[in-house]
């Protein structure tokens, strides 16, 4: 059997957190077990589902690289499919046409409540006989089996049973034709062979709805793995106020896919003590089993902590594409400047978002330097100035522009000036990046190269006499 998994979000707001996360155990079943992974996008409710939020979706999935393998899939573009699967239904007399109407029903579920009964509906269409009422738009119900139970064996949580006597009979069509949502959802399941439904557990009441309908159709039901839900550290469902931000705000803050995918699979799901982990080894190492059946607690400071180790161990080129869109946000050109791979060298071991990265990289591209006039006054007073006019002249006379022959140069001539090496280089350091604070200067200047790096000395001399 191939393993078929599928991610089903409702494109009625961004994809957050827990909808990454869902997205990415489904994904990363699939992948350990040499499966398919399917993207379906659950559009029925017409009123609130926008293509922003479409758009958004996609775009998420694409940056942290969940890949799908079939899909994306439209529920408003399969209305034919389902229309068919109902009429086969009422004609086999497993769904059939009710004509209350909203007032009865309101009316029941009151009356129930004030008895403290479960509020269903009572099945006064389920076996009607009489003719239907007049210009009445009827909806169809399932005819849910009033015996029994529904027992399955969930992958997270074990074993669930529902009465079935508790379930009411679920509409399928509302009253204008347009399916409902679990019906959608049971037929999608079915047509495109999802053998595994991976998703939060306030879906768990759903399920034996969904399998009901799935066996009136003679489809076998899938595995049902329920994950628990996301908390914030205050214990509360996470939200907006917990930092919950869509995914594409954490693009934008800085963040990389790698680091945030990181620190999703850890929430609910563990691998011995182990906290960091490559693509290459969640896909490995991931085990519906090891999901954790309590609550995670979103932590953004761990997050931020990942990003930080994934900036400074992951291939430097990579991580300049991804710096590339946040130095254009600052009107930074990152072709107008040095190697972008090598920027990332000399800036990751202290930066903890890509935003901050490339405000610290913004000197590199930038011509003339914009001063730091504390920094002027503190390092480029007389006596810097002396020092600086010293580093200029050796390094004027350096025909080798590498890191080690520049350090080698700094260090002799603080030694002949009897200065301490940070006396030469805070002067270099501000003359050349405007402010007191860059990566080694060595590395600075090997960076900017040879031309860029005496201008810069010249400028600064000029600039700190005035």
């Amino acid at each position: 059997m191939t393993v078929v998994t599928r991610f089903a979000p409702s494109p009625t707001g961004h994809l957050h957190i827990g909808g990454a996360r869902t997205a990415l155990f489904s994904w990363l079943h699939a992948r350990r077990m040499g499966g398919r992974f399917i993207l379906r996008i659950e559009d029925t409710d017409r009123e609130r589902s926008t293509d922003e939020y479409v758009q958004a979706i996609l775009e998420g999935m694409a940056w942290l690289g969940l890949e799908h393998d079939a899909g994306p899939y439209y529920q408003t573009r399969r209305f034919d499919r389902y229309g068919e699967v109902i009429a086969r239904m009422l004609a086999a007399g497993s769904a059939y046409h009710c004509y209350c109407s909203r007032e009865r029903l309101d009316a029941l579920r009151a009356e129930q409540m004030a008895a403290k009964e479960k509020p269903r509906y009572d099945g006064l269409c389920r076996d009607r006989r009489d003719p239907p009422p007049e210009g009445v738009s009827p909806v169809v119900r399932f005819r849910n089996p009033v015996d029994g139970q529904v027992v399955f064996e969930d992958l997270v949580r074990g074993s669930i049973a529902f009465e079935n006597a508790e379930l009411d009979d679920l509409i399928i069509a509302r009253s204008d034709g347009t399916p409902t949502y679990n019906f959608t959802v049971v037929v999608d399941d079915a047509d495109m062979g999802v053998t595994h439904v991976i998703r939060g557990d306030d879906h768990i009441n759903n399920t034996p709805r969904q399998m009901n309908l799935l066996r009136s159709l003679g489809v076998t039901p899938p595995a049902y793995a329920h994950v628990p839900m996301i908390l914030g550290a205050d214990g509360q469902r996470l939200s907006k106020r917990h930092g919950a931000v869509s995914v594409l705000q954490y693009r934008d803050e800085g963040f990389l896919p790698e680091a945030l995918l990181n620190y999703l699979v850890r929430l609910g799901w563990s691998h011995g003590d182990q906290e960091v982990f490559s693509r290459t080894e969640m896909i490995a190492l991931f085990d519906l089993g090891a999901v954790h059946r309590a609550p995670s607690t979103f932590n953004p400071d761990k997050l931020l902590w990942l990003n930080q180790h994934h900036l400074k161990t992951a291939d430097p080129a990579y991580v300049a594409g991804h710096l590339r869109p946040h130095l254009a946000q600052l009107g930074v050109d990152p072709d107008a400047g040095p190697d972008l791979a090598g920027v990332v060298c000399a800036l990751r071991e202290r930066s903890k978002t890509l935003v901050e990265m490339a405000e610290g990289a913004r000197f590199f591209f930038a011509d003339p330097v914009a001063y730091d006039e504390k920094a002027v006054v503190k390092h480029l007073g007389e006596e810097g100035r002396g020092a600086l006019r010293a580093a200029q002249a050796a390094l004027t006379e350096l025909t080798e522009w590498t890191t080690e022959a520049i350090h080698a140069v700094i260090e002799s001539v603080a030694a002949a000036g009897g200065w301490k090496m940070g006396q030469i280089a805070q002067p270099l350091r501000v003359a050349v990046s405007g402010t007191s604070v860059s990566p080694p200067i060595d590395q600075t200047l090997q960076l900017l190269g040879r031309d860029a790096s005496l201008g810069r000395i010249e400028a600064a001399l000029r600039h700190s006499r005035t």
